[in-house]
């Protein structure tokens, strides 16, 4: 039997939209709305800390030298260990400059004889004088070679003192306390006073300076941040971080900055002393130093989850608004103190700042915003307050306290 063609297709085409009926799935349900904790921002004091590259160098550096020429006898300390100052580090021949003080003693003996015989001469003298029974001009004589008699023994007091200093330097004493170095000389070398090569070098590195970079530009910015109601701290604490990324335990003193910039780095050099007692930092160490350097008014101190940075670097928040839509904040920030950013522009007092759950919030939706806790499920926040668990959750993220 012969079908029309639109028979067959409509044969055909029935049982595809039958089986396309079946296979049709229901409407899914709308997403749940997300739920998101936030705290509620509240200024106060913050300490503006900058974190800044810095080298160590040695509190106290001396170099051991001879002060008079001979050969060394012996070597007295231990390369590399602790000396103290005054301990005895070589020993010089000496004696050459036994010999000298042997010889001046001896000049000033003769010279305090001398005297004598003068002194006595010139007090009879002047009796002869009184009766015109010597010349006047011998008596004058007498008394000026009494005199000159006495600056003799003063030339040779000097001269058996300088004999003496001589002798004393052929032990070679350590200058300062500290860790020496190796010996660059070994008993039988021939040393002279006027050598330029140390004998060995002694580093004091207990406590330890630091000396910290940074760029006068900032510099700059920190003056203006102060102006702008920033305060100086009492005391400048500063805080390390080793070459390997560990914090160092003390923390050390701001001492100064220098009064100019170098022109070939554009920076200013601000020197820091720490306590060393276990020798762990030594002179050339790279380290980075956070500096508080000023109290920062007004400012907001939020947990490291509540700021993001894009690839440039520039820092944002999410901020729950009143219509409970996520709202995306630029903010500016001054780095973080305590674990906690320090945001100084881009938020207002009682913004409710998302610091949990933002994984699940974009810019323009609608969440669930409630206190952020441990269960953040557990305690609603109303739109607009955040309600009593908001407070106590911004006490402990948002208002800076500056501590």
């Amino acid at each position: 039997m012969n079908m029309s063609p639109v028979f067959r297709c409509t044969l055909f085409t029935a049982p595809l939209l039958a089986l396309a009926a079946c296979e049709a799935k229901p409407d899914k349900p709308a997403p749940p709305t997300p739920t998101v904790g936030i705290i509620v921002a509240r200024p106060g004091m913050a300490a503006m800390n900058t974190e800044l590259p810095g080298r160590t160098d040695a509190y106290q550096v001396s170099d051991v030298r001879p002060q008079v020429n001979g050969i060394v006898l012996k070597r007295l300390f231990t390369e590399g260990g602790i000396v103290h100052q005054g301990q005895p580090l070589y020993v010089i021949d000496p004696s050459l400059y036994r010999a000298a003080v042997g010889q001046a003693q001896g000049q000033l003996a003769s010279a305090e004889a001398n005297a004598v015989a003068a002194k006595l001469k010139a007090q009879r003298y002047t009796e002869l004088e009184k009766i015109n029974a010597v010349a006047r001009q011998d008596a004058a004589d007498a008394r000026a070679t009494a005199g000159q008699a006495d600056a003799a023994i003063v030339e040779q007091r000097a001269a058996l003192q300088t004999a003496q200093i001589n002798l004393r330097y052929t032990r070679v004493n350590a200058p300062i306390t500290g860790r020496i170095s190796r010996s660059s000389v070994t008993a039988g070398a021939l040393v002279s006073a006027s050598q330029t090569d140390a004998l060995a070098t002694i580093t004091q590195l207990d406590p330890i300076y630091v000396d910290i970079q940074q760029s006068s530009t900032d510099l700059l910015a920190l003056r203006k941040a102060i102006a702008n109601g920033g305060a100086m701290p009492d005391t400048a604490a500063v805080k390390l971080k080793l070459e390997d990324g560990t914090d160092y335990p003390q923390a050390g003193t701001l001492l100064f900055s220098e009064v100019q910039v170098d022109p070939s780095t554009g920076a200013v050099t601000l020197r820091a002393r720490f306590p060393n007692p276990q020798g762990l930092l030594l002179p050339g160490m790279y380290v980075r130093a956070t500096v508080s350097q000023a109290v920062r008014q007004n400012a907001f101190l939020l947990p490291e989850a509540a700021v993001t940075h894009d690839p440039k670097g520039a820092a944002s928040v999410l901020v729950v608004g009143a219509d409970n839509k996520v709202v995306k904040k630029p903010v500016q920030d001054r780095g973080l103190s305590n674990n906690r950013w320090v945001v100084i522009a881009g938020i207002a007092a009682g913004d409710r700042i998302v610091v949990e759950g933002s994984g699940k919030a974009k810019p323009g939706q609608q969440v669930r915003a409630v206190a952020a806790s441990d269960d953040p499920a557990t305690i609603d926040a109303a739109p607009g307050g955040g309600g009593g668990g908001g407070g106590r959750s911004a006490s402990g993220g948002a208002s800076g306290t500056g501590q």
